[in-house]
């Protein structure tokens, strides 16, 4: 075996900051760096992305970062949309069958994808397909020569289908095709290394065992990231959630606000998965928060500004920095907030719904319920109060979201 470059086991080592590269680890990656490198042939990065839904938030840039790390070592990011798979829908995580989405949704939710990506890639550098173009163009007999490279024996390996089945909740047999057509995926664009987050275990050694199923010989490799938890410091961020999602399309001071927002406890794992802040640097972190020799609100301000900056630009940043200031430091009302003329008598919980304040009514009611709601600084507790013309006064539903109501 030939004896690994220094050069790539660094490059390997930074690589697999917080990431996990399956099956053979670290030294695999850096014997496939160097082969890349001596014999001037790119590797090529794989990231499926199955648009079910028009936002991508901060724990999908965990991914982006690490492709954005592969980019600017000159290997070629392969991002497939995922225009086959997201009408069926991935299961992974689900207690139930997931809803398909038609074709029309697909394209829909694809329209923003590659905008937001270019926050963090170099989206005119990429590669960019989607798997629509070889999937939808499979025979029937083609279906059943790749059904027929997996047993069902290695599909209920998968948590969640293991899970349902001995709960005896359904699964449909279509949902065993969603794995299948994304491991199909590597075979289409050859791919060496794919990414995904945890939750993609399954699927991207699925990848491995079909493209050697269809002859490739040194198959990909797959390198998993962390799932990052919401702003609640519980559940994994997603839009499912949006009270603790922090969307790449939020304004720069909901998303300011929303980092401020985040528990002590996951400061500095949001620096790790979200920055380029040093491990030394992060190690440093730990230890003046677990000393108390630093008030960790500075050092959580900091990142929020750092991360606003990357998306909004230091102008964003620093209007986001003094807003959050002003309203939650120093108990002030922001100075530019909108005026919305009342015409009709509504319900408190149909204005927050109209104002965008909240998704849904049943939100509405969680953030009564939990004091967030207050009409000129005083908590509105009553479900059933009503909205008059008139009124002139500021309601505020949280820490950022206000309106003056006349």
């Amino acid at each position: 075996m030939t004896e690994i470059r220094q050069e790539f086991i660094e490059q390997a080592k930074q690589l697999t900051r917080n990431a996990e590269v399956l099956p053979n680890g670290f030294e695999e990656l850096a014997a496939k760096l160097q082969h890349a490198h001596d014999t001037n042939t790119p590797l090529r990065i794989k990231l499926g992305m199955d648009p079910t839904r028009p936002d991508l938030h901060l724990g999908h840039t965990v991914v982006m970062r690490k492709l954005r790390e592969f980019q600017k070592l000159g290997h070629k990011i392969v991002l497939i949309v995922g225009g086959a798979t997201a009408m069926i829908g991935d299961p992974s995580g689900k207690s139930e069958t997931r809803p398909a989405l038609t074709k029309e949704q697909v394209e829909e939710n694809a329209k923003t994808y590659f905008e937001q990506m270019s926050k963090v890639l170099d989206i005119s550098d990429a590669e960019v397909v989607n798997n629509a173009d070889w999937l939808h163009k499979m025979s029937f007999t083609d279906l059943l020569q790749l059904a027929g490279k997996v047993t069902v024996a290695q599909m209920m390996t998968r948590d969640d289908f293991a899970k349902r089945y001995s709960e005896g909740k359904p699964i449909a047999i279509h949902e065993f095709f969603y794995p299948l057509m994304q491991a199909y995926d590597s075979v289409a664009i050859d791919s060496d290394i794919e990414l995904g987050g945890t939750d993609q275990r399954f699927n991207t050694l699925l990848g491995r065992d079909i493209q050697a199923a269809y002859g490739k010989k040194y198959p990909q490799l797959v390198m998993m990231l962390p799932l990052l938890e919401g702003t609640d410091g519980v559940v994994k961020m997603s839009k499912t959630y949006p009270e603790h999602c922090i969307s790449l399309t939020d304004s720069p001071k909901d998303m300011f606000g929303k980092l401020m927002s985040i528990p002590d406890t996951l400061i500095t794992r949001y620096y790790s998965l979200l920055t380029d802040v040093s491990q030394e640097e992060l190690v440093k972190m730990d230890e003046q928060i677990a000393s108390n020799s630093i008030n960790p609100r500075d050092i959580k301000m900091k990142l929020a500004y750092m991360i606003t900056e990357e998306y909004h630009g230091k102008d964003g940043a620093d209007k986001a920095q003094e807003d959050f200031i002003n309203v939650v430091s120093n108990k002030g009302i922001p100075d530019d907030i909108e005026s919305v003329k009342i015409e009709n008598e509504k319900s408190i919980l149909d204005l927050l719904v109209e104002l965008s304040f909240v998704q849904s009514k049943g939100e509405a009611k969680r953030l009564i319920q939990g004091g967030g709601v207050k009409l000129d600084g005083e908590k509105l507790s009553d479900m059933a109060f009503t909205v008059k013309p008139g009124m002139n006064a500021v309601l505020q539903a949280g820490k950022r979201k206000f309106a003056k109501l006349v």
